[in-house]
């Protein structure tokens, strides 16, 4: 198996820059020595000019816009990103479907434009129900439309049950058998979208309230590549534990 790949994505948190750049240098100084995980950290655009990515932590953008420059007040291209050291970009993550009214369309364009300018992806492909189904199967249709295989040389995928991501009302949390019934689905659509190989080799990583205690039963059980750590990230020191496991696995 190769590494695992953990990525912080600190959604709308912290408040504060100085908050932001004390838990950035808490979680460079911890992972510093841990070398078989790619940890990356996701962060607000307004925090990204003053993180900077480090031996065995990278940086991350949490959305992008499908243009790279133009009258589009408020949005952040992904040349942009680009230019403040980042390597990943979230896409499709569920709060933006939820809240933006972001669809499986506008999507594809932006991985299209974060692709272009080198950026990798780490592209979200969520579910309401506890069995996958057809909302997968649309979204990774429609998601990735009109890319070859060569994609998944630069592209993630994210299983990310809806009803067990940390924020929801319900407190859910899936286990691992839940991950891997979704792991599976995902790769028969990958089989069917592409070939078997590609399938195969497609890298998918868990998003679901990931913390230092399940860690390793998503990336063992589940199958898992690695995990998209939501509420957990936010606690330095929890993310780097998180991390520390996710190496054990």
């Amino acid at each position: 198996m190769k590494k695992p790949l953990i990525v912080a994505n600190w959604k709308m948190n912290p408040i504060s820059l100085a908050e932001a750049k004390r838990n950035f240098e808490i979680i460079k100084r911890g992972v510093r020595n841990i070398k078989n995980v790619e940890t990356v950290v996701c962060a607000p655009f307004v925090f990204l000019p003053a993180l900077k990515a480090a031996k065995n932590l990278k940086l991350g953008a949490q959305n992008c816009f499908f243009k790279n420059k133009g009258p589009f007040t408020g949005e952040v291209s992904p040349a942009q990103i680009k230019s403040l050291g980042c390597q990943y970009v979230i896409l499709g993550h569920s709060e933006r479907r939820k809240y933006f009214k972001e669809n499986t369309e506008i999507v594809n364009r932006k991985i299209k434009a974060a692709l272009e300018v080198g950026l990798r992806v780490i592209f979200c492909v969520g579910s309401e129900s506890k069995k996958p189904g057809k909302e997968i199967k649309y979204q990774l249709g429609k998601g990735l439309q009109g890319f070859d295989k060569s994609i998944f040389n630069s592209l993630v995928l994210v299983y990310e049950p809806v009803w067990a991501i940390s924020t929801t009302k319900n407190k859910a949390t899936a286990t691992p058998k839940e991950a891997l019934s979704g792991f599976l689905y995902m790769k028969k659509v990958l089989e069917k979208l592409f070939d078997k190989k590609t399938a195969r080799e497609a890298k998918i990583i868990y998003g679901g309230s990931v913390d230092s205690k399940n860690v390793k039963g998503f990336l063992g059980e589940g199958l898992m590549s690695g995990g998209l750590v939501g509420a957990a990230s936010l606690n330095p020191k929890e993310f780097i534990r998180t991390v520390i496991e996710a190496g054990k696995s």
